[in-house]
């Protein structure tokens, strides 16, 4: 269905070794690019003896917002292995951070990009993946003897509310799947008195 998309189940961690160098994988849930970035920090602050700390993330139902960074490897062969991994994956709403401790010895373009592939490919393994699906919040007003009319409709089409009040003129909040919610529309439309917010 349109509405659903996958994330991580749990954040999760993975250590990869390649030729003495050791790749730290971490995965993480995250909803913003905000949040995405306040875990880049804390790694950056937790392992601030490594040499590299690269990462990417992807976010939004859509998966239209993503962002990749290779912190001084040669261009293309950290973020945008890490941020492959999350895509071959289908996931959202997601970083990786990979943490680089390098061991003396090159691993060269490919090398790199297969060690950081295989070291994201690890975390999100290890952190599974939910399931969820993007809501849509519809709010409207309608006169209070409208209300069998406006609950036969939030019952058949199975939304939540999430906030309501009760007066001469009433108001409710509802929180349903997106692929549901222009059936709920169509049947609120058809209640007399009411109005969209």
């Amino acid at each position: 269905m349109a509405d659903t998309y996958h994330t991580i189940a749990s954040a999760a961690e993975a250590v990869f070794k390649e030729k003495m160098s050791k790749f730290l994988a971490f995965a993480r849930h995250v909803e913003s690019a905000a949040e995405a970035k306040a875990v880049v920090a804390e790694m950056q602050k937790k392992y601030f003896d490594a040499r590299h700390v690269c990462w990417a993330y992807m976010l939004g139902a859509d998966r239209s917002q993503f962002m990749s960074n290779d912190n001084g490897e040669p261009s293309g062969t950290a973020g945008k292995p890490i941020l492959g991994q999350i895509n071959s994956l289908e996931l959202t709403d997601v970083i990786v951070v990979v943490v680089r401790y390098f061991g003396g010895i090159k691993l060269g373009t490919s090398g790199l990009i297969a060690a950081y592939r295989q070291a994201a490919r690890l975390a999100l393994e290890e952190a599974g993946r939910l399931e969820c699906h993007a809501m849509e919040t519809v709010e409207f007003s309608f006169p209070y003897i409208a209300m069998n009319g406006v609950m036969k409709a939030v019952k058949v089409s199975g939304a939540q509310i999430t906030s309501q009040t009760f007066d001469n003129l009433c108001s409710m909040t509802l929180s349903i799947r997106a692929d549901d919610a222009g059936r709920l529309h169509s049947m609120l439309a058809d209640v007399e008195g009411l109005c969209f917010s």
